[in-house]
């Protein structure tokens, strides 16, 4: 008997089915059961289920005969589970990593309570992740488990069946089970809550609840959301026929109040033809079930505030104003408080700017806070000058690790985090000797004498850029411009493009890709190191798929399939992924690293490249290693993004154009162990990367922060060893049993 029970409806979501079920076959815990429920879904996701099951012993998939909703496909599910708890996952969230170890210690530790309360968080479509639970409600107060009588607040935690584990015999002896409906989960949770003779929480994220841009039952208009009234009747039915379930009345009241409020005032939830109805209709359900004066279980008084009374009283003209004032007020506040705290922060920096300047600090930022060339120049910088403070822009959540360890006597941790619009923001960024970025600096940053500017840019350019791009506010990218001391180059080709499309009076320093340096310094070791933390096998030829973005493939399906390419392939091929939008899957040849944070150490782990026109192609040739040019589009994305070179005529590998011809140059000889391909990749390297040799950062750190003393000249390309792949063909292949090639380990 598992440990665990963990069900997954699944309906119109295959994109993101995938990264669900690979969130939990991927835990290091593995004492559980996976049941997954294809609800009739109409596209690939029982397909998708089936490959999972195939997989892994682990896993049950279930198919429903029609479409009837999650909450009946849940109960399908139960029908079927046999751990000692259950817990539900929807089949576009995933599970944190570490979740699964964390509850079960969780639950030893607390005597094995019939219900564990845990934390999530919830990421929007776009990427943008918000706190799922209010701070402090689940923070542990006591070493063993509860009641809900002794922490009541508990209450008001979010309706939802996937925060919480539940002990089996707790739902079996319960006979809980899912209604249909938009709002199914609300009868499950409250009854469980109220019933369950011990509780305790976990104060840890372990769900990642991502929404939906379209598709979601809760966020898409229409009568539907009626269903909160019908479910909100069930609640208090399961309250009553508890017993002293009463008690737990007003406080559900309350929550109640406040749901029907939210989804009244939800945009694009409710048609505006049945709005009044469902006013009429929530007002009468508050009266039905509105409790007597007095403290409520969650604290407070009982007495109903504006919003409460005038919805029982059905006032809703009176409720829509109410809420227009309130809103309005809010906006005015925040507005306020946002227009005082900016003038302060102002002052601030002005202040700042009349203090010396600090020649021993260095800011650096990047998009996303991730890694490239500000990541490595600070990692060289920490290196050659310890002295000198680094700090790094990022947002709380962003990734701010930088390129290899600490030196001996340099920072710890290197690089401090600036939250931007905060004070220490401000005075690093008015007072710091150097900053380095890949992206814009602030507007309100203004040039100041005795401070340095470098512009890493984010690789060799291919598509049009800066002036070339036509940009929309051309007196702000002058100004960008303009404040730039330093502009970072690869090659004459990068000059050419960017002094072109960024004209201005700084200095290029056409000194190669500090990002790639690591290709040229990292060892064998660390290839298999890298691939082992990927869970790369062996003895398998790794394949990395990385496509650019386009600007007309937007909400289209993605270009490539990677699910096709791995059967084609066959056996002895694994493809790394890095393509966010695209449905990569999971197993059966395929391994989505989309969310890793360095392209870097992607590269190093495979063993070829299959890309389009995205910049790594320019670094990734660097480890002599084979590349394909994926290029189906090239004339409509020529037209749209324009370009410096027509890349297809000098690649440094085959091109193909569609993903028979793909799979063809994948499992061919020539492509691994070819002469001519190896001198169009040398060719390549001669134009593209004439300066990486794995001392780009340090010529930037010696010219910047050194005044120029020392720069190394560029090593002869004879005399450069990149870092080996981990597993190359053999010099002769031949086709080996059940297709596929012969491979040896390196």
């Amino acid at each position: 008997m598992p440990r665990f029970s963990i069900i997954v409806p699944a309906h119109r979501i295959q994109a993101q089915l995938p990264a669900c079920l690979a969130s939990v076959r991927s835990q290091d815990f593995g004492d559980f059961e996976l049941i997954a429920v294809d609800d009739a879904s109409p596209d690939a996701c029982g397909e998708i289920i089936a490959e999972a099951a195939a997989d892994d012993p682990r896993v049950t998939g279930l198919r429903m005969e029609r479409a009837v909703g999650p909450g009946p496909a849940r109960n399908a599910a139960l029908d079927r589970a046999r751990g000692d708890y259950v817990l539900f996952l929807d089949g576009d969230d995933t599970l944190a990593p570490g979740a699964l170890a964390a509850v079960a210690e969780r639950l030893t530790a607390t005597g094995g309570p019939e219900l564990l309360l845990f934390d999530h968080v919830r990421i929007a479509w776009h990427g943008a992740s918000a706190p799922g639970t209010r701070p402090g409600l689940l923070t542990q107060r006591a070493p063993g488990a509860f009641t809900l009588a002794e922490r009541p607040t508990l209450l008001r935690l979010p309706p939802v069946a996937w925060g919480a584990a539940y002990r089996r015999d707790l739902v079996e002896g319960l006979d809980l089970r899912f209604p249909a409906g938009h709002y199914q989960d609300l009868p499950f949770v409250y009854a469980a809550l109220a019933a369950a003779a011990s509780v305790a929480v976990l104060d840890r994220v372990c769900v990642e609840h991502r929404g939906r841009r379209t598709g979601g039952r809760t966020r898409t208009a229409g009568r539907g959301h009626f269903d909160v009234l019908t479910q909100y009747e069930r609640v208090f039915a399961r309250l009553a026929a508890l017993p002293g379930g009463d008690r737990w009345r007003p406080a559900v009241h309350r929550r109640m109040v406040d749901h029907l409020t939210a989804v009244y005032h939800a945009k694009d939830r409710l048609p505006a033809a049945d709005r009044a109805e469902f006013f009429r209709r929530a007002a009468a359900l508050c009266r039905r079930h509105r409790a007597a004066s007095g403290a409520t279980a969650i604290g407070g008084r009982r007495r109903p505030g504006p919003r409460a009374l005038l919805m029982r009283l059905g006032a809703r003209r009176a409720f829509q104003l109410l809420g227009a004032c309130q809103r309005l007020t809010r906006r005015l506040r925040a507005r306020a408080r946002g227009r005082l705290r900016a003038g302060l922060l102002r002052a601030h920096y002005l202040v700042q700017r009349r203090l010396p300047v600090n020649h021993r600090l260095a800011v650096f930022t990047s998009v996303g806070g991730r890694s490239g060339h500000p990541a490595a120049i600070e990692a060289k910088l920490r290196e050659m000058a310890p002295g000198i403070r680094t700090a790094w822009v990022a947002a709380p959540g962003e990734h701010t690790r930088t390129d290899g360890p600490a030196p001996p006597g340099g920072n710890a941790p290197p690089g401090d985090r600036l939250v931007p619009g905060t004070a220490p923001y401000w005075t690093a960024m008015a007072r710091a000797r150097y900053l380095i970025s890949d992206n814009g600096f602030p507007d309100a940053l203004s040039p100041r004498a005795g401070q340095l500017r470098l512009q890493t840019h984010h690789g060799t350019p291919l598509t049009h850029t800066g002036l070339d791009a036509a940009p929309r506010d051309l007196p702000r990218l002058l100004r960008q411009i303009d404040s730039w001391d330093y502009c970072l180059s690869a090659s004459r080709h990068a000059t050419l493009a960017t002094e072109g499309a960024y004209p201005a009076d700084y200095l290029t320093l056409e000194f190669g890709s500090p990002r790639a340096d690591l290709f040229h310094t990292a060892t064998g070791e660390d290839v298999r190191r890298v691939r082992a933390e990927l869970g790369v096998p062996d003895d398998v030829l790794a394949i990395l798929y990385a496509p650019a973005r386009r600007g007309y493939d937007r909400g289209r399906p993605p270009r490539l399939d990677p699910r096709w390419l791995a059967r084609a392939l066959g056996p002895g091929f694994l493809l790394l992924v890095r393509a966010p939008g695209v449905a990569a899957g999971a197993g059966a040849g395929v391994l989505d690293v989309s969310a890793h944070p360095r392209i870097e150490e992607l590269c190093l782990a495979a063993d070829a490249l299959v890309t389009d026109y995205a910049p790594v192609l320019f670094d990734y040739a660097n480890l002599d290693r084979p590349i394909v040019l994926h290029a189906d589009d090239w004339e409509a994305y020529r037209a749209v993004h324009g370009a410096y070179l027509d890349l297809p005529a000098a690649a440094p590998g085959p091109v193909t154009r569609t993903p028979a011809e793909l799979a063809a140059a994948l499992s061919g000889a020539a492509l691994w162990t070819g002469r001519d391909e190896a001198a169009r990749r040398a060719a390549f390297r001669r134009r593209f990367c004439p300066h990486d040799d794995g001392y780009a950062a340090e010529r930037v750190v010696r010219q910047v922060f050194f005044g120029g003393r020392g720069i190394p000249p560029t090593v002869p390309e004879a005399e450069r060893r990149p870092a080996p792949a981990a597993v190359t063909p053999r010099p002769r292949l031949s086709p080996a049993p059940g297709g596929g090639l012969r491979r040896r380990v390196g």
